[in-house]
């Protein structure tokens, strides 16, 4: 070991570690993203989009200070697949019902096969022109909520 440059050992050992396990590396904690428009603000949180994992979900949240939230997820919110070239849409609905000011649930989807690079799950909402968008990039560690300290 060169005690020089004690951290080349390291970096060779995470550039191995990302080869061999290529864009699900760094897929296994991912950091919230929030997007707010016209008083709604929704959060979401991937909770496991491993390469391991047969079915991909993600906490989803959403808050308004004037208006019941009657968006039904199941057929709003779908994962961007650009391999297949297709829209995924999910698979289940774990949480509160439509209505309220405040929901929350888990939102669940077939786990894309082969794993893409990057995860995109849009949200069109009624009356809003476009889908909100929340993207990880599975290949970065920049998405390490470790790495953006609150």
């Amino acid at each position: 070991m060169d005690s020089r440059h004690p951290i080349r050992p390291l970096l060779a050992h995470a550039i191995g570690f990302a080869m061999l396990f290529g864009a699900a590396a760094f897929a296994g904690e991912l950091a919230p993203q929030t997007s707010e428009s016209g008083g709604i603000m929704i959060s979401v949180k991937p909770v496991d989009v491993s390469a391991a994992a047969g079915h991909w979900s993600f906490k989803v949240s959403l808050d308004s200070v004037k208006q019941d939230l009657k968006d039904d997820l199941m057929h709003t919110a779908y994962l961007v697949n650009r391999g297949a070239k297709k829209n995924e849409v999910p698979v289940a609905w774990k949480g509160d019902a439509a209505g309220g000011r405040h929901r929350e649930g888990v939102l669940g989807f077939n786990a894309m096969t082969p794993p893409p690079t990057a995860i995109e799950l849009r949200i069109q909402r009624v009356g809003e022109k476009a889908p909100r968008l929340f993207r990880w990039d599975l290949d970065c560690p920049c998405n390490d909520p470790k790495m953006h300290p609150s």
